[in-house]
Protein backbone atom coordinates (compact mmCIF):
# COMPACT_ATOMS: atom_id res chain seq x y z
CA UNK A 1 0.00 0.00 0.00
CA UNK A 2 1.24 3.40 -1.04
CA UNK A 3 2.14 6.12 1.56
CA UNK A 4 -0.81 7.76 -0.20
CA UNK A 5 -3.53 5.12 0.17
CA UNK A 6 -1.86 4.90 3.96
CA UNK A 7 -2.65 8.29 4.61
CA UNK A 8 -6.40 8.09 3.26
CA UNK A 9 -7.22 5.39 5.82
CA UNK A 10 -6.16 6.68 8.60
CA UNK A 11 -8.21 9.89 7.49
CA UNK A 12 -11.13 8.15 7.21
CA UNK A 13 -10.17 5.65 10.30
CA UNK A 14 -9.86 9.02 11.85
CA UNK A 15 -13.09 10.64 10.93
CA UNK A 16 -15.59 6.93 11.46
CA UNK A 17 -13.98 7.26 15.22
CA UNK A 18 -15.15 11.23 15.43
CA UNK A 19 -18.41 9.99 13.85
CA UNK A 20 -18.75 7.19 16.54
CA UNK A 21 -17.60 9.40 19.05
CA UNK A 22 -19.79 11.64 18.07
CA UNK A 23 -22.90 9.10 17.93
CA UNK A 24 -22.02 7.76 21.52
CA UNK A 25 -22.11 11.39 22.91
CA UNK A 26 -25.64 12.70 21.13
CA UNK A 27 -26.74 9.18 22.51
CA UNK A 28 -25.93 10.11 26.18
CA UNK A 29 -26.66 13.38 26.04
CA UNK A 30 -30.12 11.87 24.67
CA UNK A 31 -30.45 9.57 27.21
CA UNK A 32 -29.41 12.12 30.28
CA UNK A 33 -32.07 13.95 28.98
CA UNK A 34 -34.63 11.85 28.73
CA UNK A 35 -33.39 10.34 32.61
CA UNK A 36 -33.97 14.13 33.54
CA UNK A 37 -37.49 14.36 32.08
CA UNK A 38 -38.80 11.24 33.87
CA UNK A 39 -37.27 12.65 37.11
CA UNK A 40 -38.93 15.98 36.89
CA UNK A 41 -41.76 14.81 35.93
CA UNK A 42 -41.82 11.95 38.42
CA UNK A 43 -40.99 15.01 40.88
CA UNK A 44 -44.20 16.69 39.78
CA UNK A 45 -46.15 14.17 40.05
CA UNK A 46 -44.76 12.99 43.76
CA UNK A 47 -45.02 16.04 45.28
CA UNK A 48 -49.00 16.77 45.78
CA UNK A 49 -49.05 12.98 47.09
CA UNK A 50 -46.02 13.58 49.60
CA UNK A 51 -48.22 16.73 50.74
CA UNK A 52 -51.01 14.61 51.66
CA UNK A 53 -48.97 12.12 53.43
CA UNK A 54 -47.25 15.08 55.41
CA UNK A 55 -50.89 16.45 56.58
CA UNK A 56 -52.44 13.22 56.78
CA UNK A 57 -49.21 12.72 59.44
CA UNK A 58 -49.76 16.80 60.75
CA UNK A 59 -53.46 15.96 61.46
CA UNK A 60 -52.74 13.46 64.03
CA UNK A 61 -50.37 15.75 65.74
CA UNK A 62 -51.75 18.10 68.59
CA UNK A 63 -50.43 21.53 68.07
CA UNK A 64 -48.26 21.81 70.74
CA UNK A 65 -45.52 19.91 68.87
CA UNK A 66 -45.16 22.38 66.60
CA UNK A 67 -42.82 25.73 67.50
CA UNK A 68 -40.92 26.17 70.36
CA UNK A 69 -42.25 25.28 73.46
CA UNK A 70 -44.66 28.36 75.45
CA UNK A 71 -41.45 28.50 78.00
CA UNK A 72 -38.95 29.70 75.15
CA UNK A 73 -41.57 31.76 72.82
CA UNK A 74 -41.38 34.85 74.96
CA UNK A 75 -45.31 35.33 75.27
CA UNK A 76 -46.44 38.46 77.33
CA UNK A 77 -49.65 38.23 79.79
CA UNK A 78 -52.78 38.43 78.09
CA UNK A 79 -54.21 41.54 77.47
CA UNK A 80 -57.80 42.12 78.37
CA UNK A 81 -59.45 44.72 76.29
CA UNK A 82 -62.76 46.52 76.28
CA UNK A 83 -65.22 44.74 73.65
CA UNK A 84 -67.83 46.05 71.90
CA UNK A 85 -69.29 45.79 68.75
CA UNK A 86 -71.67 42.88 68.85
CA UNK A 87 -74.09 42.68 65.58
CA UNK A 88 -72.50 45.82 64.39
CA UNK A 89 -72.16 45.36 60.69
CA UNK A 90 -70.71 47.49 58.39
CA UNK A 91 -70.51 48.20 54.55
CA UNK A 92 -68.49 46.12 52.37
CA UNK A 93 -65.11 47.97 51.99
CA UNK A 94 -65.44 50.62 54.92
CA UNK A 95 -62.48 51.07 56.31
CA UNK A 96 -62.79 50.20 60.30
CA UNK A 97 -60.34 51.80 63.08
CA UNK A 98 -60.14 49.41 65.79
CA UNK A 99 -58.81 50.96 69.05
CA UNK A 100 -56.46 47.92 69.67
CA UNK A 101 -54.21 46.03 67.50
CA UNK A 102 -54.76 43.28 66.06
CA UNK A 103 -58.61 43.55 67.15
CA UNK A 104 -59.87 41.30 69.77
CA UNK A 105 -63.88 42.98 69.08
CA UNK A 106 -65.55 44.97 67.33
CA UNK A 107 -67.93 46.57 64.27
CA UNK A 108 -67.21 44.27 61.18
CA UNK A 109 -68.60 43.25 58.40
CA UNK A 110 -71.65 41.01 57.78
CA UNK A 111 -69.95 38.27 56.20
CA UNK A 112 -67.18 36.20 57.45
CA UNK A 113 -64.58 34.29 56.35
CA UNK A 114 -64.98 30.93 55.55
CA UNK A 115 -65.30 28.35 58.47
CA UNK A 116 -63.61 25.58 56.45
CA UNK A 117 -60.36 27.32 56.36
CA UNK A 118 -57.87 27.68 58.72
CA UNK A 119 -54.95 29.40 57.21
CA UNK A 120 -54.09 32.60 55.17
CA UNK A 121 -51.30 34.51 53.48
CA UNK A 122 -50.23 37.90 52.49
CA UNK A 123 -51.70 36.67 48.70
CA UNK A 124 -55.34 35.47 50.00
CA UNK A 125 -56.30 37.11 53.09
CA UNK A 126 -59.54 38.17 53.92
CA UNK A 127 -60.33 41.71 55.12
CA UNK A 128 -59.29 42.37 59.02
CA UNK A 129 -63.11 43.00 59.62
CA UNK A 130 -64.38 40.04 57.87
CA UNK A 131 -61.95 37.89 60.30
CA UNK A 132 -62.96 40.18 63.06
CA UNK A 133 -67.05 38.45 62.37
CA UNK A 134 -64.84 35.41 63.03
CA UNK A 135 -64.04 36.20 66.76
CA UNK A 136 -67.64 37.37 67.35
CA UNK A 137 -68.45 33.34 66.60
CA UNK A 138 -66.01 32.18 69.05
CA UNK A 139 -62.86 31.86 67.03
CA UNK A 140 -59.51 32.34 68.03
CA UNK A 141 -57.05 33.54 65.73
CA UNK A 142 -53.63 33.97 65.22
CA UNK A 143 -52.37 36.98 63.98
CA UNK A 144 -48.64 37.08 62.21
CA UNK A 145 -46.65 39.59 61.44
CA UNK A 146 -46.50 39.62 57.34
CA UNK A 147 -42.88 39.98 57.58
CA UNK A 148 -41.98 36.64 59.20
CA UNK A 149 -39.80 34.78 57.29
CA UNK A 150 -41.02 31.48 55.32
CA UNK A 151 -40.20 28.56 57.83
CA UNK A 152 -41.60 30.23 60.88
CA UNK A 153 -45.14 31.02 58.53
CA UNK A 154 -44.33 27.39 57.15
CA UNK A 155 -44.40 26.17 61.09
CA UNK A 156 -47.75 28.23 61.83
CA UNK A 157 -49.06 26.30 58.46
CA UNK A 158 -48.41 23.07 60.33
CA UNK A 159 -50.17 24.08 62.93
CA UNK A 160 -53.50 25.36 61.50
CA UNK A 161 -53.66 21.55 60.28
CA UNK A 162 -52.55 19.89 62.93
CA UNK A 163 -54.83 18.64 66.28
CA UNK A 164 -56.38 21.62 67.94
CA UNK A 165 -57.89 21.26 71.67
CA UNK A 166 -61.19 20.17 71.61
CA UNK A 167 -62.49 23.31 73.14
CA UNK A 168 -61.75 25.15 70.08
CA UNK A 169 -64.52 23.15 68.45
CA UNK A 170 -62.09 23.44 65.09
CA UNK A 171 -63.05 27.46 65.29
CA UNK A 172 -59.08 28.53 64.88
CA UNK A 173 -57.90 30.96 61.58
CA UNK A 174 -54.06 32.00 61.41
CA UNK A 175 -53.82 34.72 59.25
CA UNK A 176 -50.95 37.68 58.55
CA UNK A 177 -51.74 41.19 59.82
CA UNK A 178 -49.72 44.02 57.82
CA UNK A 179 -47.91 46.93 59.69
CA UNK A 180 -50.46 49.51 58.28
CA UNK A 181 -53.54 48.26 59.22
CA UNK A 182 -53.53 49.02 63.18
CA UNK A 183 -51.18 50.49 66.11
CA UNK A 184 -47.64 48.69 65.76
CA UNK A 185 -46.82 45.66 67.96
CA UNK A 186 -44.61 45.21 70.83
CA UNK A 187 -40.93 45.41 70.06
CA UNK A 188 -39.74 41.92 69.68
CA UNK A 189 -43.43 40.27 69.44
CA UNK A 190 -43.98 38.81 65.87
CA UNK A 191 -47.79 37.20 66.16
CA UNK A 192 -50.35 37.53 68.74
CA UNK A 193 -53.53 35.30 69.73
CA UNK A 194 -57.04 36.98 70.03
CA UNK A 195 -60.48 35.73 71.38
CA UNK A 196 -63.89 37.78 72.12
CA UNK A 197 -65.39 36.60 75.05
CA UNK A 198 -69.39 36.24 76.17
CA UNK A 199 -69.90 39.24 78.10
CA UNK A 200 -69.88 38.10 82.16
CA UNK A 201 -71.96 38.46 84.84
CA UNK A 202 -72.14 42.05 84.66
CA UNK A 203 -73.07 42.49 81.46
CA UNK A 204 -69.36 43.41 80.37
CA UNK A 205 -67.58 41.54 77.43
CA UNK A 206 -63.89 41.46 77.13
CA UNK A 207 -61.40 40.66 74.16
CA UNK A 208 -57.82 39.10 74.68
CA UNK A 209 -54.52 39.60 73.19
CA UNK A 210 -51.79 37.51 74.09
CA UNK A 211 -48.36 38.72 71.86
CA UNK A 212 -45.49 36.36 71.34
CA UNK A 213 -42.10 36.24 69.89
CA UNK A 214 -41.71 32.76 68.58
CA UNK A 215 -44.22 30.59 67.28
CA UNK A 216 -45.40 28.15 69.83
CA UNK A 217 -48.41 25.87 69.36
CA UNK A 218 -47.87 25.07 72.78
CA UNK A 219 -48.26 28.48 73.78
CA UNK A 220 -51.44 28.74 71.36
CA UNK A 221 -53.27 25.25 73.19
CA UNK A 222 -52.71 27.21 76.40
CA UNK A 223 -54.54 30.50 75.32
CA UNK A 224 -57.05 28.39 73.74
CA UNK A 225 -57.82 26.64 76.59
CA UNK A 226 -58.51 29.66 78.64
CA UNK A 227 -60.64 31.05 76.55
CA UNK A 228 -62.54 28.59 74.49
CA UNK A 229 -65.17 28.56 71.52
CA UNK A 230 -68.08 28.59 73.65
CA UNK A 231 -67.35 31.44 75.74
CA UNK A 232 -68.18 33.75 72.70
CA UNK A 233 -70.83 36.14 71.55
CA UNK A 234 -72.36 33.90 69.31
CA UNK A 235 -70.96 30.25 70.25
CA UNK A 236 -73.60 28.51 68.38
CA UNK A 237 -72.36 30.37 64.44
CA UNK A 238 -69.73 28.63 62.54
Amino acid sequence: MGKASSQKQSRREMIEKMQRDQARADRNRTLLIVVASIVVGLAIIAYPAIRLIQDSRTKDQAIAEFGVAASAASCDQVTNDDGGGTQDHRPDGERITYPVSPPSSGPHYAVWAPFSKKFYTVDDRPAVENLVHNLEHGYTILWYRDTLPKEQIDEIEKISKAKLPDSSVGKFIAAPFKQDEGKGWPDGKNLAFAHWSAPDAQNKSLGHRQFCGSVSGEALQQFIEKYPAADAQEPNGG
